[in-house]
């Protein structure tokens, strides 16, 4: 058996920068691998990859995302609060290094779609690009924020406005099997993992045993 390691607050506060930031933003286990796509108002696409998409409500449809402190400019969050709009793009296998070289700190004025070589494209009338590599695309509306006074940090708030995923990776009663899309997760900073399926289980009962519902 291994040896546990403890950690208190003290030895967190002492460790290097760096070494903090890995051990963090990886301790809290496996977050999902998304690339938001905006558009500022010269007409430059922007795109960023991020991990702190989460789910907030089904009805109606809400997402939110962190994004950092916002002392020094934030191209993903300031073209959302002038446009409005922004689009949620799955990262998969086959596009992680394209993905993970929008986090490098491009000038405003370079489009990430044009230095990854990832496609942009327009679904409809909806004022962000979409991802073309992205399986699974969303397209959001910004509806509120929140500062998050702890760390300077910002919680976005937007509502689905339209999904675009493959046929034939959803069921009949509506979850979407991801691991027909190759999607990725992202663990830490820099890691990029891919998910394998293992059980799909029934609603949890306090008077009936856990059984699978997956369709073998």
């Amino acid at each position: 058996m291994r040896k546990i390691l403890h950690f208190d607050i003290d030895a967190i506060e002492d460790m290097d920068t760096r070494f903090r930031a890995n051990f963090i933003n990886s301790v809290t286990g496996y977050k999902s691998a998304n690339l938001l796509g905006t558009i500022d108002q010269e007409g430059v696409a922007n795109l960023a990859v991020f991990s702190s998409i989460t789910h907030l409500g089904s009805h109606p449809p809400l997402v939110g995302f962190i994004t950092r402190p916002t002392v020094v400019p934030r191209h993903t969050y300031l073209n959302i609060k002038e446009s409005g709009f922004f689009t949620i793009n799955h990262i998969t296998s086959s596009i992680v290094k394209e993905a993970h070289q929008t986090s490098a700190r491009y000038d405003a004025s370079i489009s990430e779609f044009d230095a990854t070589g990832l496609t942009s494209e327009f679904k409809g009338d909806f004022k962000a690009p979409f991802v073309k590599e992205a399986p699974i695309k969303i397209a959001c509306r910004y509806v509120n924020e929140y500062p998050i006074k702890e760390n300077g940090t910002v919680l976005v708030v937007g509502a689905m406005q339209d999904i675009y995923l493959p046929e034939g990776v959803h069921t009949e009663d509506g979850w979407i099997d991801l691991s027909k899309t190759e999607g990725v997760t992202i663990n830490g900073l820099d890691s990029y993992s891919k998910p394998q399926l293992l059980d799909r289980l029934q609603y949890a009962k306090p008077d009936k045993p856990t059984t699978s519902i997956l369709k073998k």
